[in-house]
């Protein structure tokens, strides 16, 4: 560590940043003294320390409060984050002297939460009630960046449509894309249909990132076609809804579908395309790394798609 960070680092305690963070919510150095009962002299004084530490001004001080600096806005967001930090490093810790003897970060994309973890992991839970499981959806381009980054044990993302670079990955499970429409519409009556013959309708899509519209988007490209989004959504519950209320067609797993088809009148066409099949994959930075717990539900979730009936794992 260099010899000025040192320095700082011994400067600067727990309660100056506290008091600085609400200084910054608040506007005012009166009010945060008032609602921290201490003395307005006392905040003042350690926010003046702030400042020498970091050797630039980090507030306007004016008649009626305070404004951040520039460098007070770079200040406060880090200030946040290390605060956000040490509650979640305390709250971890708590646990474990609460009796807890594992604790298991997973990121996982939509497909996965929806249709597969809550029974896979129900099953672990009731198996492994020492086990805490913190469960984050995401898309599957930022799962593999928390994983490798270490803010995630595992991931759980698509095959197809990620890169995982230098992750190990093991299959997890499979699903299928589905076409989903209101039930009187034109395509609704077609035993099948392909991706391209649904590109002359409106579609509702999800959020750019997301797998399954990376997928779509690089369909179309292909057929030398665009989709003509109406709308975009962030939820596939979001996507039935604008679907049902004739906002458009659209594109989800027939899994997902089958949990939420009862948010309207919908109907669901499979897609005869070959791509429309997808694997979903288990990724970790080492598998073989993983502390105790997580290995232990790595384990569990592969048994878990080995048993789904009909299951054909990712990759097979």
């Amino acid at each position: 560590m260099h010899a000025s960070t040192r320095r700082f680092t011994r400067r600067v305690d727990l309660a100056s940043l506290q008091l600085f963070v609400a200084v910054g919510e608040m506007g005012s150095i009166g009010k945060t003294a008032e609602r921290e009962s201490i003395a307005a002299s006392a905040v003042s004084k350690r926010l003046s320390n702030l400042e020498d530490a970091l050797g630039t001004p980090l507030l306007y001080r004016h008649a009626r409060g305070v404004d951040l600096t520039a460098a007070g806005e770079t200040f406060l967001r880090h200030a946040r984050s290390l605060l956000f930090s040490l509650d979640k490093m305390q709250a971890e810790l708590s646990e474990y002297a609460e009796g807890v003897r594992g604790h298991v970060r997973i990121h996982a994309n939509i497909s996965a939460i929806l249709q597969f973890l809550p029974e896979d992991l129900g099953g672990f839970v009731a198996k492994h009630e020492e086990v805490k499981i913190d469960l984050e959806e995401h898309v599957s381009s930022d799962i593999v960046r928390a994983v490798r980054d270490g803010d995630a044990d595992i991931g759980i993302c698509s095959q197809q449509a990620t890169n995982t670079g230098q992750l190990q990955s093991r299959p997890y499970q499979r699903d299928k894309l589905v076409l989903v429409v209101p039930r009187g519409h034109a395509l609704a009556a077609l035993p099948s249909v392909r991706f391209e013959d649904t590109l002359d309708y409106d579609h509702v899509g999800l959020h750019i990132n997301s797998a399954i519209y990376i997928g779509l988007r690089h369909a179309a490209a292909e057929a030398g076609r665009i989709i003509k989004l109406r709308i975009r959504v962030t939820s596939l519950d979001a996507m039935c809804r604008m679907i049902h209320n004739g906002l458009g067609i659209g594109v989800l797993p027939d899994r997902a579908f089958e949990v939420l088809h009862s948010l309207g009148d919908l109907h669901a066409v499979p897609l005869t395309d070959e791509w429309s099949e997808r694997g979903l994959q288990l990724v970790a930075r080492d598998f073989d790394g993983l502390p105790a717990a997580a290995r232990v539900l790595v384990d569990h979730l592969s048994e878990c798609a080995a048993r789904r009936p009909g299951a054909k794992l990712a990759g097979a």
